[in-house]
Formats: structure tokens, C-alpha cells, sequence
């Protein structure tokens, strides 16, 4: 999928050396989950980040003291964008604005009355450092959550508006807008509006989605849903699990979704039925090992890895490598024709070699 073609236009926003919005890659976001005042932890988890790929790394600063450790992470020659994650005290996010985090993540509602979110938008935009209005199902102002009934996607919609409203009216508008919720369909719902609502960049994400496939398939379902529609500029898998698992859940999801030129290699694999003559599912979660110790899951190809001839080559027509299996032997299919049998204990060594040749030919073009 081009998603260009279908995607929503929204403002470019740059954080750090990272732009997001308009045509530019969708980022991946994660959050660190150390004691942000040990500063030896935090840069280590930020440094595990930014080496599997994040692209922007959010860290909680819960007081003035948490904030200092900007300091140590720049001192450790770490590049990624970081983020400040601000709720109840506008003293925290006015220093982290004079440290220089590249943005700052508020809730307007939760740092007090409009003198002190005025502050902070005149802060940010001394520095240039662009603001992200965070709403969830959980922090909703009381007199729309009256209004409502619930934390329904219209009152979630609302409340980011009448944030994006008031930084608006503070003449700041390096803006980013994220609203989440638990439950995947409101999250869906709630993102729909608000990308028909506003022109400012959305970042993606369902809060508290929980541990393990659990979470990923929640994250999967909300994430892949806003993205198949052209909506979201930037992602977070929330998982009760390692930060850095965050980042490659993100990856599987920019992949399944088809987004051309981001998160690497692109597998295809049949689920095998009786027709399969060769042992496809450990071939592939062999193949998937290989490709990864040799450090080629990154190159944007598909790669199709099929059970059978019956429907073997025409599944494989729209990748750039595959094979299509026969009794202990498979075809190698390249591009859609089919170019040699080989044996089945060599399928592996054989892809590897091709996928190779596709590399150095994209990397010479």
C-alpha cells in the first residue's frame, strides 16, 4: 500500500531531528519505564531504544530533580528526540523547556488554571519545542465527562479540541494530538473524529492494552485500523512488557499494514494444509532467525515462503523472493517467474543468497 495516496494531510511538526506529519514516515515511539532520576538506568533503556529503531523516546519527568537527567542522556551522545511526559505541575514542563527536551507531552487540564498553560506555550515557543496534547479515557474534564455520561469518542474528541483551542489561543500551534483508550473501538472512533476535526498531526496509540500477544493484538486492531484509513503520523504499543519489545510490535504493525518503505522485510508465509510436502513451519521460523543474525530483517523486500505449488507461485507474483514447496524440494520463484528447484535443506542458504543479490541491485540503483 502507498499509504501516501490515501493518507490525511496534516501539519509537519519536527521534534528533535525528527519530522512528522505531511509525507514523512510514520514514527515509532516508546517510553522508558526506569526511575527517571537514576539517570545511569534511564540512559541505558533510551540507548536500547534508539539501537532497535525508535524513532522518538518519551521519558516521565514526575519532578524538577527527574528533569535533569536530559543532561545525562545528551552527554551519552544519544540523538533520538526525547520527549517530556508532564501531568499537574507547569513548574516541571517550564524546566524541561529551559533543559531543551525536543518536546513536551501535557494534559492542559491537569497543570492548572490557563495562566500556567500560557506559560508553557510561551516557553515552548522561545525554544521551538513543540507541544503534544495528550488525552485519555481516564483524565477527562468533569464537565464534559457530565456532559457525556461517559468517556465516549465524542467526549474524548471534544476535550482534545478544546485543548488544541486554548494553546491555539496562546498563539502556539506546534501542536501534536494523541487521544487514547482502552477499549480499541472508542480509540478508533475517537481518532476518526479528530482527524476530520483538525490538521495537526496524531500520534496513535491504545493505553493500558496490556502484556504479551494480548496487547499486541489490541494495539494491532486500533493501530492497523487508523493507519488502513490514512489517519496517525506517529505510533506508541503500549505493552506491560520491556520498552524495547514496544518497538518491534510497532515494526510488525507498520508491516502488516503494508506501509511501503518502513520496518524492513515484509515475510509471507501459507498457514499449510495437506498439500504441503515440505516442514514449512519450522523452515520459516528458521528463516526468520537467519535473516535477522545476518542483519537483513531491515531491507524493505517481501519475501514469500509458500507450502505448495497449487497456489504457491501466484501467491508469491507480488514479491520480490520466494519459494513454493514440492515433495522435499521448492521452487524459487523471483519476482513471479519461477527460476530454479532446490532441495529442501537448502531453501534457507539458497533465499539468502538471492536476497543478498536483491540488496547490493537496490543499493547500486
Amino acid at each position: 500500500m502507498n499509504y501516501n495516496n490515501i493518507r490525511r494531510s496534516a501539519r509537519e511538526l519536527t521534534i528533535g531531528a525528527v519530522q512528522i506529519g505531511g509525507r514523512n514516515p510514520i514514527a515509532i515511539q516508546s517510553m522508558t519505564n526506569t526511575d527517571t532520576c537514576d539517570a545511569a538506568a534511564t540512559v541505558a533503556q533510551v540507548r536500547a531504544l534508539e539501537a532497535a529503531g525508535c524513532d522518538i523516546v518519551r521519558v516521565s519527568v514526575p519532578s524538577l530533580a527527574a528533569a535533569d537527567t536530559i543532561t545525562a542522556i545528551r552527554g551519552a551522545g544519544i540523538r533520538v528526540p526525547i520527549v517530556a511526559d508532564i501531568h499537574f505541575d507547569y513548574r516541571i514542563a517550564l524546566r524541561c523547556a529551559e533543559l531543551g527536551f525536543d518536546k513536551i507531552r501535557i494534559n492542559p487540564g491537569n497543570i492548572g488554571d490557563d495562566d500556567r498553560v500560557k506559560a508553557v506555550a510561551d516557553a515552548c515557543r522561545a525554544k521551538r519545542i513543540p507541544i503534544r496534547i495528550g488525552v485519555n479515557s481516564g483524565s477527562l474534564e468533569k464537565q464534559i465527562l457530565a456532559k457525556y455520561g461517559a468517556p465516549t469518542p465524542e467526549a474524548l474528541c471534544e476535550s482534545a479540541l478544546s485543548h488544541i483551542e486554548l494553546l491555539e489561543r496562546f498563539d502556539f500551534y506546534e501542536i501534536a494530538v494523541s487521544i487514547k483508550a482502552s477499549t480499541v473501538s472508542d480509540m478508533i472512533a475517537a481518532n476518526r473524529l479528530l482527524g476530520q476535526a483538525c490538521a495537526y498531526p496524531l500520534h496513535l496509540g491504545v493505553t493500558e492494552a496490556g502484556g504479551g500477544n494480548r496487547g499486541l493484538v489490541k494495539s494491532a486492531v486500533g493501530i492497523g485500523a487508523l493507519l488502513c484509513d490514512g489517519v496517525g503520523d506517529t505510533v506508541r504499543v503500549s505493552l506491560t512488557d520491556d520498552p524495547v519489545r514496544e518497538v518491534d510490535a510497532a515494526k510488525q504493525i507498520l508491516r502488516a499494514v503494508g506501509i511501503e518503505g518502513q520496518c524492513g522485510m515484509d515475510i509471507v508465509s501459507c498457514p499449510t494444509c495437506s498439500r504441503t510436502k515440505i516442514d514449512l513451519i519450522p523452515l520459516v521460523k528458521r528463516f526468520e532467525e537467519a535473516v535477522r543474525a545476518e542483519g537483513l530483517d531491515q531491507l524493505p523486500i517481501k519475501v514469500a515462503l509458500m507450502g505448495c505449488v497449487v497456489n504457491g507461485p501466484g501467491e508469491a507474483r507480488e514479491a520480490d523472493i520466494g519459494i513454493a514447496g514440492g515433495a522435499h524440494e521448492a521452487v524459487l520463484i523471483r519476482h513471479g517467474e519461477i527460476v530454479e528447484k532446490i532441495p529442501e535443506d537448502s531453501i534457507i542458504e539458497r533465499l539468502i543468497v538471492e536476497i543478498r543479490k536483491i540488496a547490493d541491485e537496490t543499493e547500486k540503483s
